[in-house]
């Protein structure tokens, strides 16, 4: 290695250059080929342009080794309770930032200068919003609880849009300012072989309600179907298979939406309140006679 140290040194070599120990090197300098400082502690490869710390073999750009415990870190000055890792191109930026807030001891996730998401202190997944009460985002929380805001007062506004592909076929949307609707695609433009039930009495027969308590919740009593029985009747308002198992034979567990029963409960009232006219009508007659 040839060259000077000092304040405006400027090494020239056609091969690597080493330097072992503590060194300090005052002014500009330029180093030609590699360089390697106390072996493993940085390593730059001038062929590949790539930086190692801790390694003397870095694969990538920038490649840092640590061992289990340790990693890289960054501290802020005095004063400074922000400091971000920030990505910029050949159009300026930051176009996007990680960054940790020391006064709130979040973690922070922005695109251009506007915070997108952040984990907070108490482990809360915020998305496009700092409270675990969201107008709008979305708040994920660890004792389970989901918050979706939106910001838009409109009577239909979406909470959640559910796709097939490209397609929407279902979602939960405001429906007033208190009210909450859970849509299933339903516009008859989606629909063919339209007819009447004309069974509703018949089938709504078949169905057993039961009364029963889950395992997990033995002191209370609710009211249900067991989900095969409801199968034979209205299969689509059944997931799974009787008695099914997994390949380790574990239970896969059926389940059910019951609003998927209205439609047959309403052909059965509307069977049922056809007869009450019709007999109404008969006892009117009689009694004018």
């Amino acid at each position: 290695m040839s060259g000077y140290l000092g304040t405006k040194a400027v090494l020239l070599s056609t091969t690597a250059a080493s330097v072992g120990g503590d060194s300090s090197v005052g002014g500009d300098s330029t180093i030609g080929g590699d360089l390697t400082v106390d072996t493993n502690t940085l390593y730059v490869d001038s062929t590949n342009n790539q930086v190692g710390i801790a390694t003397s073999s870095p694969n990538h750009t920038l490649d840092v080794k640590a061992a289990t415990g340790n990693g890289i870190s960054i501290t802020p000055t005095a004063g400074n309770a922000t400091n971000y890792i920030s990505w910029y191109d050949t159009g300026g930026g930051p176009y996007g930032r990680i960054g940790y807030d020391h006064s709130a001891s979040a973690m922070m996730f922005t695109t251009v200068t506007s915070e997108r998401m952040r984990i907070d202190s108490s482990g809360n997944l915020l998305v496009k919003t700092t409270s675990t009460t969201p107008n709008p985002g979305v708040a994920l929380q660890p004792v389970g609880n989901v918050g979706i805001g939106n910001s838009n007062g409109n009577s239909g506004a979406s909470f959640l849009e559910f796709r097939r592909n490209a397609t929407q076929i279902g979602g939960v949307t405001q429906s007033g300012t208190t009210g909450v609707s859970y849509n299933t695609s339903s516009d008859h433009r989606l629909k063919e072989n339209v007819t009447d039930v004309t069974d509703g009495i018949t089938r709504v027969k078949q169905l057993e309600p039961k009364r029963f308590n889950f395992i997990a919740d033995a002191d209370t009593t609710v009211d249900g179907f067991l989900a095969h029985q409801a199968q034979a009747v209205v299969p689509e308002a059944v997931t799974g298979t009787h008695n099914e198992v997994d390949a380790d034979g574990n239970a896969v567990m059926q389940g059910i939406d019951q609003s998927k029963l209205v439609p047959l409960l309403t052909a059965a009232l509307k069977e049922s309140i056809a007869k009450i006219e019709a007999l109404e009508a008969r006892v009117t007659a009689l009694e004018g006679n």
